[in-house]
């Protein structure tokens, strides 16, 4: 499989199509600092969901992996990558409504990108939620710290002080421990952590009025990504169901479980 790539000036994205032509679309998006290489590394290969009867898009979202980004902060708040999703999804002649996943990041995306065209979408998978609302501004403060230590020490320092971190024990468990180092070039990771510190979700009343089915599947233990974000979602989202992996097991079983929600 060989990647494909589009310009859109401020970035190159870089991507792939999978599976059948003819079957329904589902894009995937990754997380902060991975990229579609990382998540095959780890729990989240979703590669096993293309099929024929499914066409699997998947990118490196800009600045990470084989994407290309710039110095600008704002770049990487999630409603710009909402417009990012938007240009691929028309380069792709994708026609709507597709089906949509995102990890972390890529939930934040997914929301700006739904509330924004919400006929665009089916369903949502929304996989492991990452801070928002109340919890987002400590978060921002944790990305602008880790910003200023890379730019004061270097890649190779923050990425030993990340190992050096307690490990996420479902990740320990199922040997994914340590996670790999970001997937983003070192001049650029500052800045991607400045854009993440400066974004949220969409507000809660724009969340509340989606019409989409959506699959909530967070995991405990991660104050990145606490449960409760999730549960807040699935109090809002009004046709929402939420299932929290607890072991690797169930992990590992994400794959087949969303393409059951996805084949209905």
């Amino acid at each position: 499989m060989s990647d494909s790539f589009l310009d859109l000036g401020s970035a190159r994205l870089a991507y792939s199509l999978e599976g059948g032509d003819r079957g329904r679309m589902l894009v995937a998006l990754h997380g902060l600092t991975s990229s579609r290489a990382v998540e095959e590394a780890g729990p989240f290969r979703w590669s096993a969901l293309a099929s024929p009867d499914r066409r699997l898009l998947r990118y490196d979202a800009r600045a990470h992996g084989r994407s290309t980004g710039r110095l600008e902060a704002d770049d990487y708040r999630w409603d710009a990558l909402a417009q990012d999703l938007f240009a691929l999804l028309d380069e792709v002649a994708a026609t709507g409504p597709i089906d949509a996943l995102g990890v972390s990041m890529g939930v934040g995306t997914l929301l700006w990108a739904a509330t924004e065209r919400p006929e665009r979408f089916r369903r949502l998978v929304l996989v492991i939620p990452p801070t928002a609302w109340a919890t987002r501004a400590a978060q921002g403060a944790v990305y602008e710290a880790g910003a200023r230590f890379i730019e004061e020490r270097g890649l190779d320092a923050f990425v030993h002080g990340s190992a050096a971190l307690p490990p996420l024990p479902i990740l320990e468990a199922g040997g994914w421990w340590p996670t790999p180092p970001p997937d983003v070039r070192e001049d650029l990771l500052p800045t991607v952590l400045r854009g993440a510190a400066r974004t949220d979700f969409p507000s809660e009343d724009a969340v509340a009025a989606l019409p989409h089915e959506v699959l909530l599947l967070p995991w405990p233990d991660d104050p990145g990504h606490p449960v409760s974000t999730a549960q807040r979602l699935a109090e809002l989202l009004p046709h929402a169901a939420l299932e929290v992996a607890r072991t690797p097991a169930a992990l590992r079983a994400w794959p087949e479980r969303i393409a059951a929600f996805l084949d209905v």
